[in-house]
């Protein structure tokens, strides 16, 4: 591991962005960016229809700039502006996108939708276009890392907070800015950042993953163009590491971006709603065929890790959203249902009787002993009868990842609404993108027939 010192991070780190190449990239980790982008691209395309989504496209429309875009699932472009708030709010709308477990940076939707939003300025062939998009999740983890666990701890969403960072790294790489320029972005980004915890269970959410892609953007053409920002942003007394988390160890920052790749680390949901809760509701959909009733069930008692009830304590969410931060609603759908998916958030189905009924006779009990991605959960009849499940390691945790299959299928659910049958050469597109002379095809492959553009 190579550490940057104390009053060398920002810089240390823009060096090693602007000297990355695609060749550098190793063949697991390019791997690894291929089931990102095809996971996260399948989620955006899923919730391409979302009120949020059409709101930001309507503004666009009155606000905007020249549209280049390529939203995903839509035949609509929007400016670099709108058009990376757009596709980053879809990616992260449903959380439904993937997850760093250390950090819990949700880094897709900000790469992806910075991607997009620069492919019209830039024209990368597909190896440029996967590089960057790795960079991007690659760069908002290491420092995620160094600022986790206090900065989360304190309030901030990092998601938006180091996703503007990776935003910063991935648009100063595809405008192949040298090292200084590239600090000079990382540095205006350092000053964008947003997002706080108390948006959790509102459309804010995913506006911080959306904004954060905007605003690294616009940091970087910024740089570009000559705007200066402090060179020691991340690391400063007063800077990006110290305002935002104390601890940190924002000095031992890893800056060798060649090997040590957290994106190795990455994870994709099983389930569209915090991912503390995917233990719970794993073992809710084990127990749905053993209880013939729900409407018997006396109490249903989840022990469980306490950042569950921290995170996802909302014991009657009233919206799709809300549920998604509601555990008891998970667990709840999960036993009527036999299955949670989109539909299990949808407001209509949170408001129903049955589920809102089991959701008054679930507790959670948080136990010290029971690790993130566990859980034990007892279910008692009024008859007295008991049944139990423990889940040791969650589906999806990297003890139990998803499988290309497993993606596939879920990305199959998500796109085929959306684009009957786009599903295989979605994955084509992206599986085949490092060896693309342009990223035609990925464009092609997210939004409809006849609406590519250029």
């Amino acid at each position: 591991m190579t550490t940057a010192s104390a009053h060398a991070v920002t810089r240390g780190l823009a060096s090693a962005i602007a000297g990355f190449r695609p060749a550098d990239l190793p063949a697991p980790v390019a791997h690894e960016a291929k089931r990102s982008l095809f996971n996260i691209l399948a989620v955006a395309i899923g919730a391409s229809r979302h009120e949020g989504v059409e709101i930001i496209l309507r503004v666009a429309g009155h606000s905007g700039g020249t549209p280049t875009v390529p939203i995903a699932g839509r035949a609509e472009r929007a400016d670099a502006q709108y058009g990376s708030l757009a596709n980053g709010f879809a990616a992260h709308v449903d959380d439904y996108d993937d997850t760093h477990l250390v950090t819990v940076i949700h880094p897709s939707a900000a790469a992806m939708a910075t991607l997009l939003g620069m492919l019209a300025y830039t024209r990368p062939s597909g190896a440029r276009a996967l590089t960057a998009f790795a960079l991007g999740c690659e760069v908002q983890l290491r420092v995620g890392v160094a600022i986790s666990p206090a900065h989360y701890d304190h309030g901030w969403h990092i998601t938006g907070t180091c996703g503007v960072l990776g935003a910063a790294a991935a648009a100063a790489w595809l405008l192949e800015l040298d090292a200084d320029r590239t600090a000079q972005a990382l540095g205006i980004a350092a000053s964008s950042l947003l997002g706080h915890r108390e948006s959790f269970g509102s459309m804010v959410k995913a506006f911080h993953a959306g904004k954060a892609a905007a605003n690294g953007i616009l940091a970087a053409i910024l740089a570009q163009r000559g705007f200066t920002a402090p060179p020691d942003a991340l690391e400063a007394p007063h800077g990006f590491a110290d305002v935002t988390s104390i601890p940190h160890r924002i000095g031992e920052l890893d800056v060798d971006l060649r090997k040590n790749f957290e994106l190795l680390k990455n994870t994709y949901k099983p389930y569209p709603c915090g991912i503390v809760a995917h233990p719970a509701i794993d073992a809710a959909v084990a127990l749905s065929p053993r209880i013939a009733q729900p409407a018997a069930i006396e109490r249903v008692t989840v022990r469980c890790h306490p950042l569950v009830p921290e995170l996802m304590g909302n014991p009657d969410p009233h919206d799709g959203l809300q549920a998604r931060f509601s555990a008891i609603h998970g667990v709840a759908a999960g036993i009527c249902d036999g299955r949670v998916g989109l539909a299990q958030f949808s407001d209509e189905r949170v408001i129903r009787d049955d589920v809102r009924a089991l959701r008054a006779k679930t507790e959670l009990s948080p136990q010290s002993d029971v690790a993130r991605d566990e859980v034990r959960v007892e279910v008692r009849l009024s008859d007295g009868t008991r049944f139990e499940e423990h889940v040791e390691h969650a589906r999806g945790s990297l003890e139990r990842p998803l499988t290309d299959k497993e993606l596939f299928a879920k990305a199959q659910a998500l796109v085929d609404p959306i684009f009957p049958g786009r599903t295989a050469k979605l994955r084509e597109a992206v599986g085949t993108l490092a060896d693309a002379p342009e990223t035609a095809a990925l464009i092609e492959a997210i939004v409809p027939d006849g609406a590519r553009g250029h």
